[in-house]
């Protein structure tokens, strides 16, 4: 099997089995340590909650619970159609899936994400 498409079975699985059992329920996916331990929100907070609600059809929930991923889920798509594409026309995927400066303005826009989801304006970031 060709990397992307394990790559898309082992996503695929992953969100099937997110949807199927529901992290709103307690007792099924472990604490945010990054929660417990400041009282704060991480960039992942809500993440899980949010795959279920899209698992389930509702963007809207998702976009309450974590719009950055639910922002990056489009990007994830594209960036495994082109690795797909590439590895279907027998190309090589050089310089990786991200340019750095493209990686550079991920991270920046996580970190900014991350403290404005915990200051007072941006509290309708946090789930």
């Amino acid at each position: 099997m060709p990397a992307p498409a394990g790559a898309a079975v082992a996503a695929g699985a992953a969100v099937a089995f997110v949807g199927a059992v529901d992290p709103n329920e307690p007792g099924h996916y472990p604490s945010c340590p990054f929660l417990v331990l400041t009282g704060l929100h991480c960039p992942g907070c809500g993440g899980l909650r949010a795959v279920h609600a899209l698992a389930h059809g509702d963007p809207v929930t998702a976009l309450e619970l974590n719009p950055l991923l639910v922002a990056a889920v489009p990007l994830m798509i594209f960036l495994w159609g082109r690795w797909a594409l590439r590895s279907w026309r027998g190309e090589p995927f050089a310089g990786g899936a991200v340019r750095p400066a493209h990686a550079w303005i991920l991270l920046a826009v996580t970190v900014v994400f991350w403290v404005v989801r915990n200051l007072p304006p941006g509290r309708f970031l946090a789930p």
